[in-house]
């Protein structure tokens, strides 16, 4: 039985496998060199490169010796989907993500010791292929036949086709195995369940070109209770980028995570060992209210894709906004971030008369926090309404410039936990 398997099994994390039990006893048997592909079609890696990453981390974790592969030549073509052919971004462009999506998994692995990972890009290998040698050699162990029956490619066909261009994907990414296996040695190549058919034909091929046998592992696709699609907020893809998903809205998409999700989703992306996540789940069951699990795969993920202390800024905004902490000593920038992500009531420079902004009940309603102003003097009356953390009394209370952070935010709220922003300029 092999520990790494083992654990792998217990999270939910491999949908498909080869032969299981031939990969545990070449696991057994000493270290591997396994790949995970990652194609710079997008600035950012998001949330379902994360989960493939956190998969390699694991092997790494056990010993094993993982190869971060960035898809500079892949990544020129892309993957048939089965909406549509791609847009082809240019040469530079991809040249541009390449070295983004490089940096970004940089931070993931450790290169040093015996279980140092590698960074490769399939351009090095693609680039200068001699077409003819290219289809003689690689392309003759390829049956169109079994490619057309891959998922993405018959629902393209049966939408009104695919380019040749799109179709010859498989073959690239197939031939990227056999280069890593010859390169480097490497036996097992990982990814998410949508990459099962390109996966495998890397296997046959090497199977056939070389006479060994090799690994294949995919992840399962991540799905949220309510039928929405995982990964995704109201204002798009949870990226990796913090330019592109801010920190507090990155931690915020975890700990907003549904009950009836998060010990799915904690089995599939969290480091820690079973026991402590078996306490979350004990916690979820028991005391959903505590939200422990939420928080502690939040802090998690944060700390690992953003660092320690952006994670303890987030934490600090997330507990500020809601009163339990000093909103002053918040960033501004992470402050920012975080009414980024709530409604806001825009306030220009023209409505600010000598330093005063309109009035609490006109800010509650323009936030969206009361439907009317009826609403928004009841919520005052009730004792309901605060601004940067104050209870405001006083319906007629006409807030001053000098109370906005940085001269331009405001935390508005309503009870305890309805929150929305005040935007000055």
């Amino acid at each position: 039985m092999n520990a790494l398997v083992e654990d792998l099994t217990w999270r939910g994390l491999i949908a498909q496998s080869t032969d299981l039990d031939a990969l545990r006893a070449d696991l057994d048997a000493g270290p591997i060199t396994l790949y995970c592909g990652f194609d710079p079609t997008a600035a950012s890696l998001h949330l379902g490169n994360l989960l493939q990453i956190i998969t390699v981390r694991r092997f790494q974790l056990a010993g094993h010796k993982p190869l971060a592969l960035v898809g500079g030549a892949t990544g020129l073509i892309g993957d048939p989907k089965s909406s549509g052919e791609r847009t082809l971004n240019a040469t530079e462009i991809v040249e541009e993500w390449g070295a983004r999506v490089r940096g970004q998994l940089e931070r993931f692995f450790d290169f040093d010791g015996p279980a140092s990972a590698a960074m490769v890009n399939n351009f090095d290998w693609t680039h200068g292929v001699d077409v003819i040698e290219f289809l003689r050699d690689i392309g003759k162990h390829f049956s169109v036949n079994r490619m057309l029956d891959r998922e993405a490619v018959a629902a393209r066909l049966a939408s009104g086709g695919i380019s040749f261009t799109e179709f010859s994907y498989q073959v690239l990414q197939s031939h990227d195995y056999l280069q890593l296996f010859r390169r480097y040695g490497c036996t097992l190549q990982t990814g998410g369940s949508d990459q099962w058919g390109n996966i495998t034909a890397g296997v046959d091929l090497i199977r056939r070109v070389e006479s060994a046998s090799v690994h294949a592992l995919t992840t399962p696709l991540v799905t949220k209770s309510d039928g929405t699609k995982f990964g995704k907020t109201e204002s798009g893809t949870v990226w990796l980028d913090p330019n592109m998903t801010s920190p507090y809205a990155f931690y915020q998409f975890w700990l907003n995570s549904d009950d009836r999700d998060i010990s799915t989703y904690a089995r599939l992306y969290s480091l820690k060992p079973q026991g402590e996540l078996l306490a979350w789940e004990a916690s979820t069951q028991e005391a959903p209210q505590k939200r422990e699990a939420q928080r502690g795969l939040a802090t998690e993920l944060t700390t690992l894709v953003h660092g320690a202390d952006a994670c303890a800024a987030v934490e600090a905004a997330s507990a500020a906004l809601f009163g339990q902490g000093d909103l002053a000593g918040v960033p501004i920038d992470t402050l920012d971030a975080a009414l980024s992500e709530l409604p806001v009531a825009d306030v220009a420079a023209g409505e600010i008369v000598d330093g005063e902004l309109p009035d609490i009940v006109e800010l509650l309603v323009r936030s969206g926090l009361a439907a009317s102003k009826g609403a928004a003097r009841r919520t005052i009356g009730e004792g309901g309404a605060y601004l940067n953390n104050e209870r405001i009394a006083d319906e007629s209370h006409r807030p001053r410039i000098e109370d906005a952070f940085g001269g331009r935010l405001m935390v508005l709220r309503r009870g305890r936990r309805t929150l929305a922003g005040v935007r000055i300029g």
